[in-house]
């Protein structure tokens, strides 16, 4: 994950995204995003705003993830888990990517965020990377299943209940796991 986001750059090889790839992504640790920063939300956002800064326009993202009224107004410097990652979601949905890049995108969300999330992946045009240990959540968004192990690279189109029950897929992990 760090690597495909450029966090990471302290390993051999290389990849490239196409052209056409915009991505956008949210870490497991945000906190970078709102360390030293003591704006409300309006102003905090607008700092990741490319275009448009109007308030009207940054209050409509933040609206999309429940923020209304005066919690816009909210000092950045208070939020709990759940806020910044509802923050973060927003600043994503403001960058208006083809791909998206989630590392473990349920932790600190209540079941309502959660839900929101799992609605929202699915309905997604796009393509979605990402990693998480919730199973109800990789059951129903995953439609591929791409395994790195130490032997080489499992890669299969099918939900990951079928992935994790598949003899096939069992004979290839076994396989690839004894190469290392």
């Amino acid at each position: 994950y760090d690597i495909l986001t450029g966090r990471d750059t302290d390993y051999t090889g290389s990849f490239k995204w196409g052209v056409t790839i915009n991505t956008a992504d949210i870490p497991n640790d945000n906190s970078e995003y709102f360390k030293g920063k003591n704006t409300n939300l309006i102003d905090w956002l607008r700092d990741y705003s490319a275009g448009d800064k109007d308030e009207q326009f940054v209050r409509s993202f933040l609206g999309r993830m429940l923020f209304s009224g005066e919690e816009v107004l909210k000092q950045s410097s208070v939020l709990s888990g759940g806020e910044k990652m509802r923050c973060m979601f927003s600043r994503m949905m403001l960058q208006q990517a083809n791909m998206l890049l989630f590392d473990e995108p349920t932790n600190h969300l209540d079941l309502e965020s959660i839900t929101a999330l799992n609605n929202g992946m699915k309905d997604f045009k796009g393509v979605i990377l990402f990693t998480s240990r919730d199973h109800e959540l990789t059951e129903t968004v995953a439609n591929r299943v791409v395994e790195l192990t130490p032997g080489g690279v499992i890669d299969k189109l099918m939900t990951y209940d079928e992935y994790i029950n598949s003899d096939v897929v069992k004979q290839q992990r076994e396989e690839l796991y004894a190469i290392a």
